[in-house]
C-alpha cells in the first residue's frame, strides 16, 4: 500500500458532471440527480484499502447525519479491476450492503470521472456547496490506521457544519491521505 496525499483541488471549482452505475440497484446515475439540496460530498473510495475500511463506519455515520440536512453522500470507486478484482462492480454490491451504506457507490469504469475530479486517494473528498462549486477538499480526520487517533470525520464534519451554517470553510484545508487510486 503506497501512502498517497489527494490533490488539493482549487476551491470554487465547479463539480464535473458524471453518469454511472450504482453498483447497489445496477441504474445509472447522474450527479445532477443525486445532489443535495445544501451541498454534496463526493467520495472516492474502494472496497480493499486499509485506509477506506479504517472509516467506513464515519462514513455511514456522516451520511446519516447529514442527509436530512440536505447534504448527500455520493461514493465512487474507480480503481482497475482487471488488475484490482476485489474492487469490481460485483464486489462493490456485496460491500455496500455489508457496510449498510446509506448512499449511492457508482463505478467509475473508465476512470474518466476520477480523473475529471483530479482525485489521487482512497479515500479522497470533495465538498460542493449547493451551486456545486468546491467549498473543502480535504482529509476526514486526523485518524490513519495504526496511529491510534479516533475516527471522528471532525475536519469534514467542520466543513459540512459551516456551509450548513454559512460559515467561513477554513481554506487550508489538510490533504485526504490514502492508497493511490489504481490507474489501468
Amino acid at each position: 500500500m503506497a501512502l498517497t496525499p489527494s490533490n488539493m483541488l482549487p476551491l470554487g471549482t465547479k463539480a464535473p458532471d458524471f453518469n454511472l452505475v450504482d453498483t447497489k440497484d445496477n441504474q445509472k446515475k447522474s450527479l445532477t440527480e443525486l445532489k443535495g439540496k445544501n451541498g454534496t460530498l463526493i467520495m472516492f473510495i474502494c472496497n480493499h484499502c486499509p485506509f477506506v475500511i479504517h472509516v467506513n463506519e464515519q462514513l455511514v455515520k456522516l451520511a446519516q447525519d447529514y442527509e436530512s440536512k440536505g447534504i448527500y453522500c455520493i461514493a465512487i470507486s474507480s480503481n482497475d479491476v482487471e488488475n484490482y478484482p476485489q474492487d469490481g462492480p460485483d464486489k462493490m454490491k456485496t460491500h455496500a450492503e455489508e457496510n449498510h451504506y446509506p448512499f449511492p457507490y457508482l463505478y467509475d469504469e473508465t476512470q474518466e470521472v476520477a480523473k475529471a475530479y483530479d482525485a489521487a486517494c482512497t479515500p479522497d473528498f470533495f465538498l460542493f456547496n449547493d451551486d456545486l462549486k468546491l467549498v473543502y477538499a480535504g482529509q476526514l480526520d486526523g485518524s490513519r490506521p495504526g496511529n491510534d487517533i479516533p475516527v471522528t470525520g471532525e475536519d469534514l464534519r467542520s466543513a459540512m457544519d459551516a456551509l450548513l451554517n454559512n460559515d467561513t470553510i477554513n481554506p487550508n484545508q489538510k490533504p485526504s491521505m490514502g492508497c493511490n487510486i489504481k490507474w489501468k
